[in-house]
């Protein structure tokens, strides 16, 4: 700034340090497009950065009497300007994690009410389903999807051929399939193509 210049925002700067509103109005005027370009380039927002501005120009008038008329005024503006920048880039900061946190929370609640709806709709199905099957379909598919035994370990328990095991299993799937999809809404699709390729 050359020495006229420095002159003339120094006249200004005490015009403003005694309460002179056009004083104020002229610093404004002068520094508003520098200091909200200053702004934009981190927060990438013209709205916020003139935010900003306007709050470090009130910063300004409110603390007009302690302001240094030798010291260099753009110095104090750019200073004020780069706190209230990092306090607008932190409360952002901190405004995003609480929504991240309220949301996360929110889905977590929703999406495990939701499964835990399903998975119990679906295992009465299931129960509801099993009663279609006879004695022996209904023991051969209990021993295989809850006691998780093999179809030789079936055989042997029972006396019978492994190939007979797997005849019962299938046909127990088709019918518990037809069962399910007949009184199931299409949430279940994904749990029916799981439980009919179980063990096939």
């Amino acid at each position: 700034m050359c020495a006229d210049n420095f002159s003339e925002e120094r006249s200004l700067i005490l015009r403003l340090i005694g309460g002179d509103e056009d004083a104020f109005c002229e610093l404004y005027a002068t520094y508003k497009n520098r200091l909200i370009y200053f702004a934009m380039r981190f927060l990438k927002s013209r709205e916020y950065a003139e935010d900003v501005f306007q709050d470090a120009f009130t910063v300004v008038w409110q603390s007009r009497r302690f302001i240094n008329p030798d010291a260099s005024f753009s110095s104090y503006l750019y200073t004020i300007m780069r706190n209230r920048i990092l306090n607008q880039l932190r409360n952002a900061a901190n405004e995003e994690k609480l929504k991240e946190s309220i949301l996360s929370q929110a889905l977590d609640y929703t999406e495990d009410t939701k499964r835990e709806v399903m998975l119990n709709d679906l295992k009465s199905l299931i129960s509801h389903a099993l009663q279609q099957l006879t004695p022996r379909q209904r023991e051969i598919f209990e021993m295989s999807r809850e006691a998780q035994l093999s179809h030789k370990e079936i055989a042997d328990k029972l006396g019978i051929s492994v190939n007979t095991v797997q005849e019962h299993i299938s046909i127990s799937l088709k019918l518990i399939r037809t069962y399910l999809i007949k009184y199931s809404g299409s949430e279940y699709v994904d749990l029916l193509l799981l439980l009919i390729c179980l063990n096939t």
